[in-house]
């Protein structure tokens, strides 16, 4: 599939919303993505693979944290979520590159996705971060993703709004809070964490940032 093609695809798949016309730095993702995903896809490796992969990276974050624990866990964490979020935005790129996006591979995406922030957040809360904050932040990115997708049921034919809370947020946070906290330790131990507390408190805020914007844009859409 051409560049032209691959974008007037994807843009079909995200509310209309052409990459072109986007920042220089999500010009330079989607174009990225395509070019990886077109020669995976060449490679006969299948969309699903590639989802299923970032979700096995997922899972491993909290299994290095927990084995490995404080500062050295906490990288290698970070570096797991950025593999995985790599990956995330892959297997769209090879669905949509070799013409093969289906309804269930979106569903599959979805869940993975979902089952992924779980686990960074698990390791989160292995780090000594609060259970109930580490629950809360989960519920609300599950609730910003579940009202978009009852809205879409509902007949709201956009994506409603580009909200604060979106999932490359929620990986910005996530790396940033397990890259910071070993660095901090340096300086003094206890700060690990409160730095990785911090880093969850800020995922939380966003997402009921993310909430507000989200509810006024389907209100708009379906009134």
């Amino acid at each position: 599939m051409g560049w032209d093609d691959y974008v007037a695809a994807w843009s079909g798949l995200h509310g209309g919303f052409d990459p072109r016309t986007a920042s220089l730095v999500v010009r330079g993702w989607v174009l990225l993505a395509y070019r990886i995903g077109s020669f995976l896809g060449r490679k006969r490796i299948s969309p699903l693979t590639v989802t299923l992969a970032g979700l096995s990276l997922c899972l491993a974050v909290p299994v290095v944290i927990g084995l490995a624990g404080p500062p050295a866990g906490l990288a290698a964490g970070a570096l797991l979520v950025l593999l995985a979020a790599f990956a995330d935005g892959l297997d769209g790129a090879v669905a949509v590159a070799t013409g093969r996006v289906t309804r269930a591979g979106y569903v599959y995406d979805s869940v993975a996705d979902r089952l992924g922030e779980a686990a960074w957040l698990t390791a989160f809360w292995l780090a000594g971060v609060p259970a109930w904050l580490a629950v809360a932040a989960g519920a609300g990115s599950w609730l910003h993703e579940y009202l978009r997708a009852r809205a879409a049921t509902a007949g709201m034919t956009e994506i409603g709004a580009v909200t604060v809370g979106e999932r490359p947020t929620r990986v910005s946070v996530a790396v940033t809070g397990l890259l910071l906290a070993p660095i901090a330790a340096l300086v003094v131990p206890a700060w690990t964490t409160l730095v990785l507390t911090v880093a969850v408190a800020i995922w939380l805020l966003l997402q009921l940032a993310g909430l507000f914007q989200l509810t006024a844009a389907v209100h708009r859409a379906l009134r």
